[in-house]
């Protein structure tokens, strides 16, 4: 896909401040420390637009990235983060479960697993979460640089295992760190589009 803009609109903590010009959204969530800042980077192309920070647990807001003034990425808060308190954890849940449950232009949520790493009870959770309101059709398997391309379908076969994955949900590998992956993940958000009948423009390009 090609990328001729990006920009983040606004970093909200209630519904009230969400944008309200109807463009289509997709969010991605995942554990702190995930990789999801830059797997967004990656995704847009940008080095920086997604804050990358050295201690996890810092996403504590919904962020929205207005792509191509056409559709919003929404970078959902982290969870599983040990340190965080018990009413930060009760918090973002809220905030999370808010967003999912009532957001009408809303068209997938997307999971963010480590692919080195065995989903854990939260992954679980969040993915099952995910599936009661409809969506999850496609797993991000990050840091997918971190292990050889010949163990990768040994990974998908936990990931999918552990999270109860359909047949037919995908699992996309990216690297922010060899920009791989990201054009297979635009790929499957084309067939996003044109499944929800989404007047989104699509273009390919090379990155």
């Amino acid at each position: 896909m090609k990328i001729i803009s990006s920009e983040i609109v606004i970093s909200a903590v209630s519904p009230k401040q969400y944008p309200v010009d109807g463009r289509p959204e997709f969010a991605l969530v995942g554990r702190s420390n995930v990789g999801k800042s830059s797997a967004i980077n990656t995704m847009l192309n940008r080095k920086s637009l997604a804050r990358v920070s050295s201690s996890p647990g810092k996403t504590r807001t919904i962020n929205f990235y207005l792509v191509n003034k056409e559709f919003y990425l929404v970078d959902l808060p982290g969870y599983g983060y040990t340190k965080a308190s018990k009413s930060e954890k009760a918090n973002w849940g809220k905030m999370i479960e808010t967003y999912l449950k009532d957001r009408k232009n809303l068209y997938e949520v997307i999971l963010l697993a480590d692919i080195r790493h065995k989903p854990t009870a939260d992954d679980k959770m969040m993915y099952d979460w995910i599936k009661h309101y409809g969506y999850g059709t496609i797993v991000v398997a990050t840091k997918s640089d971190k292990i050889s391309r010949g163990s990768y379908q040994k990974h998908f076969k936990i990931i999918r295992e552990e999270l109860g994955m359909s047949p037919a949900d995908k699992i996309i590998p990216i690297s922010s760190l060899k920009k791989e992956g990201a054009d297979e993940l635009w790929a499957s958000f084309k067939d996003l589009f044109i499944t929800n009948g989404l007047p989104i423009t699509i273009e390919s390009a090379p990155r």
